[in-house]
């Protein structure tokens, strides 16, 4: 059964209205930084604006408000997860064995395990991504929010990952906000700007580069963002740069690739982290997340450098490892979750958000997971350890992968995710360079930023700051707005 969500207003609009508004979307979009480098035509001198959709998408109230109450709790349960050692070395212990990025990313952890950390401290600015179930098991009353209702039929929200490391759209996703608070204004509709919720997501990830600034202690010291060879996605970064000029004039802000860093860098007497001449306090990662950010040794040797440095790392090398999908399928295991949190409030409300997560390791309940690929391979999403978008393998792929595999222990490197059924909604999508002239079904996938900061004992610091929604049209796998197949959107809270 297909769930469907009415958009915030009657579509189709008239195509003389539609035309309008359009064009004026685009010019907003362009004269206020919602933009992105063209892949196609690639130039550090011009930008296109990024996909977005026309009108902000439906989202339940209750929803939203439960996914913003609950981050905070997702935050803790990760930040003790990436410094559980034993939990990284048995969720990992196979995966590593066959995924050779996986494997090196580890054999950098252990490095540095048995050094000894130069900083205690870690910061994560993570993100959680979640999508609405249209069909819910659970009944109302089992529910923390009765929201079942005949127009309205879904009582959960399913999380599709968390991640710990390059978590963008901090600046992207309030500025689809703000287009659509221009768009609803133009379109003689102020009134319903009050269920356009707040999104201070920019501001928060950038304290929380302040506030770990400060923790370190030296005010000449500088961030680090650790950027790609060639940078699509700019606005996203520039803006959080700006914002924390803008927060404290004070903190100074360079962009190094691995590369470079790989060249300059170098460990001071007491293994603080310098570059040409500066001591770096926090280093924020926008890239190292996937294997063609590692050219040669020269990439992996400033990792390491960096990890073995007293700058405090967002994320450091433990909190990347507790973001892979073979860590988030271990906690969905029985009893995982107690192992990390004491509270039972807590550990149902985790819980509940959690789908179908199935191991592909070769053993019994691996092979369970095989023979559910190979007898319904539309039921779910096939996942490797990466970020990044693009990697997923999906409906009669995924039978064609398993058959591949299913004797290999290369099979160790995925694990199996039931896919989630969400609602659709009627939208406009605009495109650069693509006319806009029909409504198209859509579906959103929510994610909620967190920032935390702690050591293996204690957490300082531990607060939701944002969202960003992005939609897709309905017949997409992938959703990736960078990759071009997803668009920018915002929630409108019914």
């Amino acid at each position: 059964m297909e769930g469907r969500l009415q958009p915030c207003l009657h579509l189709p609009l008239s195509q003389e209205l539609l035309t309008d508004i359009v064009d004026k979307a685009k010019d907003w979009a362009l004269m206020h930084g919602a933009c992105m480098r063209s892949k196609t035509n690639f130039s550090t001198d011009s930008l296109n604006f990024a996909p977005f959709t026309l009108l902000p998408s439906a989202f339940p109230r209750k929803e939203f408000e439960r996914a913003v109450a609950l981050q905070p709790i997702v935050n803790e349960l990760m930040h003790k997860v990436a410094h559980d050692h034993e939990f990284l070395e048995e969720s990992l212990r196979n995966t590593i064995k066959v995924d050779e990025f996986t494997g090196r990313l580890y054999k950098l952890y252990e490095t540095i395990r048995k050094e000894g950390y130069g900083q205690r401290l870690s910061l994560g600015l993570v993100r959680t991504d979640l999508m609405l179930e249209t069909v819910c098991d659970c009944k109302p009353l089992n529910c923390q929010t009765l929201c079942c209702t005949p127009t309205q039929p879904y009582c959960c929200w399913k999380q599709v990952e968390f991640n710990t490391i390059a978590s963008g759209f901090g600046w992207l996703g309030p500025a689809s906000g703000l287009i659509h608070r221009y768009v609803l204004q133009e379109l003689g509709h102020p009134e319903m700007l009050k269920n356009l919720p707040e999104n201070t997501a920019l501001q928060g990830l950038c304290n929380g580069m302040l506030e770990a600034w400060k923790i370190f202690g030296k005010k000449n010291a500088i961030i680090l963002f650790v950027i790609e060879n060639v940078t699509y996605n700019i606005c996203d970064q520039r803006f959080h740069e700006y914002e924390i000029r803008k927060l404290n004039p004070e903190v100074r802000v360079i962009r190094r690739n691995l590369t470079e860093i790989g060249n300059s860098a170098k460990l001071g007497a007491n293994k603080e982290l310098i570059i040409d001449g500066d001591t770096v306090a926090v280093v924020y990662y926008r890239a190292g997340y996937e294997p063609g950010h590692y050219m040669s040794e020269r990439e992996w040797d400033a990792r390491l450098l960096i990890e073995r440095s007293t700058a405090i790392k967002c994320p450091s090398i433990h909190y990347h490892l507790a973001g892979t999908k073979k860590v988030q399928q271990a906690l969905a295991k029985p009893g995982s979750l107690e192992r990390f949190l004491s509270d039972s409030k807590k550990i149902d409300a985790v819980r509940l958000i959690f789908t179908g997560l199935y191991s592909l390791d070769q053993d019994e309940s691996g092979d369970a997971g095989v023979e559910k690929a190979l007898l319904s391979p539309e039921k779910y999403v096939l996942k490797p350890q990466r970020e990044g978008g693009g990697n997923n393998v999906y409906g009669e792929e995924i039978r064609a992968a398993m058959m591949t595999m299913k004797d290999s222990e290369e099979r160790s490197a995925w694990i199996l995710m039931d896919r989630i059924q969400p609602p659709v909604q009627a939208n406009y999508i605009v495109r650069p360079g693509q006319p806009v002239s029909t409504p198209q079904d859509i579906v959103c996938e929510l994610g909620i930023f967190g920032v935390v900061i702690g050591d293996d004992k204690t957490i300082q610091v531990n607060k939701q700051v944002g969202h960003m929604l992005r939609s897709k049209v309905s017949s997409a796998n992938e959703g990736g707005v960078a990759a071009g197949v997803g668009a920018l959107d915002s929630p409108f809270l019914t």
